[in-house]
């Protein structure tokens, strides 16, 4: 089972985040949620503590490299298989970090990997 952690989550329907959730769960995958406010996805609840994750698989950002550095010692310490970088979070310095860590970085859409079945 792919657990997949969506960093950046929204509780707005109309943003990326809040439907790549939706998505996953049609999918069938283990879901959990990371936002700056609490609150569901349907049976997914969005933290707002990173800490409070364990044994993720994959991690989709959605959150932009001028955000993103605060979050790498906790994405680094969750120790993710993969990490996708979806449109407008591209981050090169991270993609480094990630990958001395033993971290595969993937610069794709979640949405479109879901679609096409190579999530």
């Amino acid at each position: 089972m792919k657990k997949t952690l969506v960093i950046g989550t929204s509780l707005k329907r109309y943003r990326y985040s809040n439907i790549a959730v939706n998505r996953l769960l049609d999918h069938n995958i283990k879901t959990e949620a990371f936002g700056l406010k609490a609150g569901k996805i349907r049976d997914v609840q969005i933290k707002t503590k990173i800490e409070d994750f364990q044994n993720i698989q994959i991690i989709t950002l959605y959150i932009g490299a001028a955000r993103q550095p605060e979050y790498y010692g906790d994405i680094i310490k969750i120790n993710p298989k993969k990490v996708i970088f979806n449109p407008g979070t591209e981050n090169p310095e991270f993609y480094e970090i990630l990958e001395n860590n033993g971290i595969e970085v993937i610069v794709a859409c979640t949405l479109v990997l879901l679609a096409t079945d190579q999530y």
